[in-house]
């Protein structure tokens, strides 16, 4: 397997396990408003017109998870700072982070930063981002 399928199925995984945490925070209320599958789902509905439905919100999710960041992950995991590939896929995903609180985040509408969500969502996104990276790297270690 060539570095970029390892980097795809470590991002497959990094995504799976970011859903669970997101769906464990839905289920408990934490931050209702911070809804990145529905995000995701009306920012294609406006730019594609796709329907708004979860499932797009979601296969959207999985594809930028699995093959954006993880294949981007492949192009320059080894160029990041750090001996072990957890802590360049910390670094990857406070990348990741940065990106989408600059450039998704007020594409959806929540502003730069997600700051119209409250103080709160850049705080929560960049813990989730950081679990993305850790198992992200691990997991490519892993498949090495």
């Amino acid at each position: 397997m060539n570095n970029i399928a390892k980097s795809m199925v470590s991002g497959f995984a990094a995504t799976a396990v970011l859903s669970i945490l997101m769906i464990m925070k839905m289920k408990m209320g934490v931050m209702p408003d911070l809804n990145v599958i529905k995000m995701m789902s009306k920012m294609a509905h406006g730019m594609m017109g796709t329907p708004v439905t979860p499932v797009i919100g979601w296969v959207m999710h999985f594809l930028i998870g699995t093959v954006a960041w993880g294949g981007l992950f492949a192009i320059i995991g080894k160029s990041l700072p750090g001996d072990s590939y957890i802590i360049k896929g910390l670094l990857f995903g406070i990348l990741a982070w940065v990106l989408m609180m600059v450039m998704v985040m007020p594409m959806a509408g929540a502003g730069f930063f997600g700051l119209s969500l409250g103080m709160m969502a850049p705080v929560m996104t960049l813990m989730l981002h950081l679990v993305y990276g850790a198992v992200l790297g691990g997991v490519f270690a892993k498949l090495k």
